[in-house]
């Protein structure tokens, strides 16, 4: 296969494997692709997974790209909570909750990162984006939720404070009907706890 074949074939992939190029070339050999790394055609992310040079990285190709490379997964916890507005901070890395292992990616493209979350905690994720890039993002109420488990510290008032959360922000785009009926999935009083300390927080913000 020659490289404008391989262009034309995955022209709307945004991030594409070996697998996805032998679906179409049976009997390619992988070291073409070292050969269109050297000619500046294609860059890997990580091994087994390519994008076009010419590719423009932005967030939702980042976010389709974190999707990909470490599967399943859904974009979450920082990530998820700037991308709706409700912190402030632009987030180093790309965060997802993921049901392997704990692990990391530095790329190119920027850092992905993958918090391992229980196989039954893995729902209330929406698909978003545009035509042309799609990808699994938690939903505003199991963002929060996310961060809350994997940060079991947060707990008081101080701990909430630092969190610089949005209020008006969190009023608008948060349904405290889904939040509780997504708490309820976790069976962990602990957080139950956390979250109703959180929520009479934000009441009086």
């Amino acid at each position: 296969m020659q490289y404008i074949e391989l262009k034309e074939n995955l022209k709307d992939f945004t991030v594409f494997s070996l697998a996805d190029i032998k679906a179409i070339d049976s009997v390619f050999h992988r070291r073409r692709l070292n050969e269109w790394q050297d000619k500046g055609y294609i860059k890997k992310i990580i091994r087994g997974y390519y994008v076009f040079s010419d590719i423009e990285i932005n967030e939702n190709a980042l976010f389709e790209i974190a999707n990909r490379i470490y599967s399943p997964s859904y974009i979450s916890f920082e990530m998820a909570l700037s991308y709706y507005g409700l912190i402030p901070e632009a987030v180093y890395g790309v965060t997802s909750a993921a049901t392997r292992r704990t692990y990391r990616f530095k790329t190119f493209a920027g850092e992905f990162l993958y918090r391992s979350v229980k196989p039954g905690l893995f729902f209330g994720y929406n698909i978003a984006g545009d035509d042309k890039k799609r990808f699994k993002i938690a939903c505003p109420e199991k963002a929060i939720l996310d961060y809350f488990y994997m940060h079991p510290a947060i707990k008081e008032a101080s701990d909430f404070i630092d969190l610089r959360i949005n209020r008006k922000v969190f009023m608008e785009v948060v349904s405290l009907k889904k939040l509780k009926i997504l708490l309820r999935k976790f069976r962990q009083k602990s957080l139950n706890k956390r979250i109703r300390n959180f929520m009479e927080f934000i009441r009086h913000a």
